[in-house]
This record gives structure tokens, sequence and C-alpha cells, in this order.
């Protein structure tokens, strides 16, 4: 009888236990079968990529079935939802509730999956991609119209890795006075984040945007401020650099939009179900700005 036997024995008979061989994990992936609990994920900025290549111009007729989408890069709290929800007015722009594509993952329970799909050419970031495509390349197709935006506020942390992925993606980054989103970050629940809490909440995500904003030279820039201000004509800006013919009714958003309202997944509280654009708060005074936020006001304008 072996050693493991005999030891299961003298376990059972005294205190009804048994040994068991731990479940066999992948190799190199030795959390693939443990994910940690939401509650204990570090934050999106933190997580590292898992490995995958980049396709070439060459491979992306196989690689991806997505053509050109397009991405609103900006902080929580910054008008994303009423922007998408304006683009998702135009015939020809499709605009869903947030994706969260960056926490959709691909795990390879045991070592034949995994050799199977690196023989493939095919890593963990490789299948995710994958999925990635799948899923927007079905919204799209199910819209039917001919491009997609997203416009999850994580997606500023995952900035090169849509870059990576789909290497033809457009980028409109949405800028509004970090004060502003402070306060309204602060506002939506101020017994949860304090101000000096939502400020540094909000100061990670401003100073991504600036990050990404500044790697991407051909992306579009536009002001929150300037869209409530000027709606028509930010929005004829932004179709111009689409490649897409300005549409009256991206301003009557709530009669055209193929977007909704999804509560958890974007702003879904009253200004935005008007169905309009509504005007903006006024601007903060200069010493009104907290500090940390001082940096990224005036690299983005809003102060000399």
């Amino acid at each position: 009888m072996s050693l493991a036997r005999n030891l299961n024995r003298v376990l059972t008979a005294t205190t009804g236990l048994q040994v068991r061989r731990a479940p066999h994990r992948a190799r190199g992936n030795k959390k693939a079968s443990a994910a940690p609990e939401p509650a204990q994920r570090p934050a999106p900025a933190q997580r590292p990529a898992p490995p995958y290549r980049c396709p070439s111009a060459e491979e992306l007729a196989t690689e991806r079935l997505l053509r050109q989408p397009v991405f609103i890069i900006s902080s929580i709290r910054s008008g994303s939802t009423l922007l998408r929800m304006m683009l998702g007015a135009h015939p020809r722009l499709h605009a869903p509730h947030e994706l969260h594509l960056g926490r959709m993952e691909v795990v390879c329970t045991n070592w034949f999956s995994q050799r199977a799909m690196s023989t493939l050419g095919l890593e963990r970031g490789d299948l995710e991609h994958l999925l990635w495509d799948r899923v927007m390349h079905r919204e799209l197709t199910r819209s039917g119209k001919d491009f997609v935006v997203e416009k999850t506020p994580a997606n500023v942390y995952m900035f090169q890795r849509l870059r990576d992925c789909w290497p033809d993606a457009r980028f409109v980054f949405l800028l509004r006075h970090p004060e502003s989103i402070a306060r309204s970050w602060h506002e939506s629940d101020p017994v949860k984040r304090p101000y000096d809490k939502a400020v540094g909440d909000v100061l990670p995500y401003v100073n991504a945007v600036e990050e990404a904003r500044t790697a991407d030279p051909e992306g579009f820039t536009v002001r929150y401020e300037d869209i409530t201000g000027a709606p028509e004509r930010e929005m004829r800006r932004v179709c111009a650099f689409l490649g897409v013919d300005y549409d009256p009714a991206m301003l009557e958003y709530g009669r055209k939009s193929d977007s909704e309202l999804v509560r958890g997944l974007g702003d879904w509280r009253d200004n935005i179900r008007t169905g309009t654009v509504q005007p903006g708060r006024a601007l903060p005074a200069e010493d009104e700005i907290a500090g940390p936020l001082r940096p990224v006001s005036a690299a983005w304008g809003y102060t000399s």
C-alpha cells in the first residue's frame, strides 16, 4: 500500500479528512484557475497586460473583423455619455453603452489548451483581442451602421493596448476642466466621496488622458464645455475628423440615437435623459482649483 493511502487511512480514522493532489495549473499561468474577487482586483492602471502581438497592416484582414473603431478617451464625469449619445444619433455611427473590454479575459485552463493556442501563435492577450474584436463587430453588424464608438473611461488606462489591437483605430480625446470633473464626481455621492477623495480619484484619470493625448498627435481633442456651449460647431468638427457628414439629429439625440442608457454603464440621470444638450456648469475660478489638479488644468488650457 502506498504512503499516501496509509496516510489517508490514518487521517480518515482520526480526523475524517484525506489528502488530495492539488489541481494542475497551466504552465506560466499559475493564477488561471482562481481569479481574484472583484474587490481584490487592482485598479485598471495597475493591471499588467498579458502577452500579445501587434498585427501588421497586411495582417489586419485576417486578424480583425472590425475596421476603424472609434474610442472616446476621457476621465470619469467628463461628459462622455453625452458625446456617445450624440454620436450614436448619427446614421453612420453606432455608440453602445460602456463595454468594459479590459475586464473581459480569456484563460486557458490546462496545459493542453495553452499549448494548442501557442502553437497557433495565439497568446492570452491575442485571444482577448479576438474576443474584443468579435464583440464590437457583432454590435456594429447588428446596428447596420458603418463605424462603432466605444467610451468606457477605463479605456484611458489601456490606450496603448487599444492602439496595438486595432492599428487603424481613431481616438477622440474628451477634455473637461479637471476641477469640474472632481466636483461632479464628489456631488454624485458626497458621503461616499468627500471632496478630497474625489480629487484623488480623478487625478489618475486626467493625467492618463493627457499622457495618451500626448502619445497620439493624430487624435482629435474636444472639450465638454465647447460641446455644451456650441454643440453644432463641435459636432461638425468631430464629424469632419471621423470622415462622415454632419447630421442635425445629433443635437436632438433623444429622438434618433440607437444608444440606450443603462444604469451603472455611464451617466443615466436627469440631464442626459432630456435627450438634448444641456448647459454646462460655470468654470471654476483659478483660486478654486485643487492644487493636485493645477498642472493638468494648465496643460489643457484652462489656466494661464
